[in-house]
């Protein structure tokens, strides 16, 4: 009880003070999870509107719907669904992650996937990956930026950490892979974006 009054006053409103005789921290019993996550859903359907009737979405696709909030998205993809927002400072709600967040969630995790799939296929003994990323603009240094009418140049900073035993030579080799995952290609391709109403 002493945890869970920690967390409830140090919360945010809207909050509901819920209590789940028998469940431990961690919601390890499915009957508990499944319990708990019935209440959360009935709880929340007040603050999310009502839902748009819409289909399902095929794999390899992403949906964004709408909600009557003022920059709260549902975004779907086959057989999962989470919320964008913008953070409170910017008039959002911070529900969930921005638009940029996700763009450098897309390239970290298929950073980390990627790593992790070059080292177990080449025998490094790589252990675990975090990358870290941010967004930033900044003004173009050089005349040849400036001239190609590009002011501000987009930065995408992504740190790399590495854990385990490697030797100077596979992490070097992990780096120039971490420049080879498809997300990265795509970003760094000039991808076209194609662009029309639905019918």
């Amino acid at each position: 009880m002493e945890n869970a009054r920690a967390i409830f006053e140090a919360a945010k409103h809207p909050k509901s003070f819920v209590a789940l005789d028998g469940a431990d921290h961690l919601l390890t019993d499915p009957a508990q999870a499944s319990y708990a996550a019935q209440l959360i859903a009935a709880w929340v359907q007040p603050f999310l509107g009502a839902a748009m009737p819409v289909g399902e979405v095929p794999e390899g696709h992403v949906r964004v719907t709408s909600t009557e909030a003022k920059f709260v998205q549902i975004v779907e993809s086959a057989g999962h669904s989470f919320l964008a927002d913008e953070p409170l400072r910017m008039g959002g709600s911070d529900l969930g992650p921005t638009p940029y967040d996700l763009l450098l969630a897309a390239l970290g995790t298929c950073t980390a996937m990627t790593l992790r799939l070059v080292a177990a296929n080449e025998g490094i003994p790589l252990d675990g990956v975090a990358v870290t990323l941010h967004h930033r603009r900044h003004h173009a240094d050089d005349c040849a930026a400036a001239a190609g009418g590009r002011p501000q140049i987009e930065v995408l900073e992504r740190v790399v950490t590495l854990q385990g035993a490697l030797t100077d030579a596979q992490r070097a080799r992990m780096l120039a892979i971490a420049d080879k995952c498809p997300v990265h290609r795509t970003l760094a391709g000039d991808p076209r974006i194609e662009t029309r109403l639905a019918e």
